[in-house]
C-alpha cells in the first residue's frame, strides 16, 4: 500500500473508532456530570451492548443498525433498575461507596453474562459493501457505525439543552438546593438522567460490535471502562463535548500508535499503546490539570 493511502487510511479509522468511544464516555461523563459519582462498571454495560446486537443478529436475523433502539431501552431500564435499590442509596455517601458500588454493579452484569452465555469469545459476520474513500478501502459497517453515533450525539444534545427535561437536569446541577425551592422533582431528575446514561452506554456498545463484530465476551468490559476514563479525564470530567472531542483525539492516537508499533520488531503493540495513552495522559493533566475542557 503506498504511504500516503497508509497515513488516510490510519488517520480514517483512527477517527471512525474515535466517534465511537466519544459517545461511549458520553454516558460517563454524564453520570458524573449530574450525580457526582464514577460508574466504575461502565463498560460492563457496553458490554450488555455489543451481546445485545449479537443475539439480535444471531438468533433473529436482525440487522445490527436496528438493534439500537433495542440497546437504548434496556439501558434505560437497567439504569432505573439500578439506580433505586442501588445508586439513589450513595449520591451523597463518601466516594468510596459510590466507586465500589459500581464495582459491584459491574461485577454483577459481567458474571451474569458468563453463567447466561458462557465465557466464549463470540462474534459475526455481516455483509456490507466495502467503499473506497481516496484509495482507502472500508467496510461500510465502520462508516455506519460511526455515523449512528453522531446521531446519538445528536439526540444528546436536543434533549439537554432543547428540552424542558434538559433545562431541569441543568439546573440541578448548577443549584440542587435552588431547584428544589422552584419545585424541580432531584430525585426524579437523577433517576432519568442515570438512566440516560447509561442508555447511551449499552448502544455505545452496539455500535461498537457493529464496527468490530469480534471479540464478545463477559469481561471485555475492563479495557472499555479504562479507555473510558482516560478519554473522561483527558476531556475534563463532566463535559460531555470535551468527552465527545477526547474520544475522538483518543482514537486517532490509539490507531497511529498502533500501526507504527506493528512495524517495530519485539514489540507488543496492544500493550505499548495502552502505556502510550496513559503517558498522553499524564502529560495533558500536567498542562490542564482539569483536562482539555474542564472547567
Amino acid at each position: 500500500m503506498p504511504f500516503a493511502d497508509l497515513v488516510v487510511g490510519t488517520l480514517l479509522y483512527g477517527a471512525l473508532l474515535g466517534v465511537i468511544y466519544g459517545i461511549a464516555t458520553a454516558g460517563l461523563s454524564l453520570i458524573f456530570g449530574v450525580l457526582k459519582i464514577v460508574n466504575v462498571g461502565h463498560g460492563a454495560f457496553m458490554m450488555i451492548g455489543a451481546y445485545t446486537t449479537y443475539w439480535f443478529f444471531t438468533l433473529y436475523g436482525l440487522n445490527p443498525v436496528l438493534s439500537l433502539p433495542f440497546s437504548l431501552a434496556i439501558g434505560a431500564l437497567l439504569g432505573l433498575a439500578f439506580y433505586y435499590p442501588v445508586v439513589r442509596r450513595v449520591i451523597d455517601a463518601p466516594e468510596m461507596a459510590s466507586l465500589l458500588a459500581t464495582f459491584a454493579m459491574g461485577l454483577l452484569l459481567q458474571e451474569a453474562a458468563r453463567m447466561a452465555w458462557t465465557s466464549d469469545y463470540r462474534g459475526f459476520s455481516w455483509e456490507v459493501a466495502r467503499l473506497e474513500i481516496g484509495g482507502v478501502s472500508i467496510y461500510a459497517s465502520k462508516l455506519i457505525a460511526a455515523g449512528l453515533a453522531l446521531l446519538l450525539l445528536l439526540f444528546h444534545y436536543v434533549v439537554f439543552y432543547r428540552t424542558k427535561l434538559g433545562l431541569a437536569i441543568r439546573a440541578v446541577v448548577q443549584d440542587r438546593e435552588g431547584a428544589l425551592v422552584v419545585g424541580i422533582n432531584v430525585d426524579r431528575i437523577y433517576a432519568l438522567s442515570f438512566s440516560i446514561g447509561i442508555a447511551i452506554t449499552v448502544a455505545s456498545g452496539s455500535l461498537l460490535a457493529i464496527y468490530n463484530p469480534v471479540g464478545i465476551n463477559p469481561y471485555m468490559g475492563a479495557i472499555l471502562t479504562l479507555k473510558a476514563f482516560v478519554i473522561a479525564v483527558m476531556g475534563g470530567l463532566g463535559s460531555i463535548g470535551g468527552a465527545f472531542i477526547a474520544g475522538v483525539l483518543f482514537g486517532l492516537f490509539e490507531n497511529v500508535s498502533y500501526v507504527v508499533l506493528t512495524g517495530i520488531e519485539g514489540v507488543q503493540p496492544l500493550v505499548l499503546t495502552r502505556f502510550i495513552a496513559f503517558t498522553l495522559l499524564l502529560v495533558i493533566l500536567l498542562v490542564r490539570p482539569k483536562g482539555l475542557f474542564g472547567r
